[in-house]
């Protein structure tokens, strides 16, 4: 998985880029299919804002965006959008895969 942070109207420190590689190495966790998350955090007026990009197998693109005072619980907040946007689609994947034909035949009991 290829982790991009960058940053636009600010440096990226250290802590930062690790704390925001800790978190998302964990998002295999919901979905083994990323390919790569880009992170991109900026400086507006008053408020920081991080956007994520997530790229997955099968075309698929996650992307959030979240606006806040505090870096970090900016991210978590994009972090929790993305996950939830990759939980729905897995469910939308094994709703979408059918049912095999032994769910659809109900057992026949034996006669005598």
């Amino acid at each position: 998985m290829n982790i991009i942070v960058e940053a636009r109207h600010m440096d990226v420190t250290e802590a930062i880029r690790t704390y925001v590689r800790s978190k998302v190495e964990r998002l295999p966790r919901y979905y083994d299919g990323i390919m790569s998350v880009e992170v991109i955090l900026d400086i507006e007026a008053e408020h920081t804002v991080v956007e994520m990009v997530v790229k997955a197998k099968r075309k698929a693109t996650f992307v959030a965006t979240h606006r806040d005072q505090d870096l970090y619980a900016g991210f978590d907040q994009c972090l929790a959008k993305i996950v939830e946007q990759i939980r729905r689609h897995k469910d939308k994947i094994r709703n979408h895969q059918g049912t095999s034909l032994s769910e659809i035949v109900p057992e026949v009991p034996e006669v005598e």
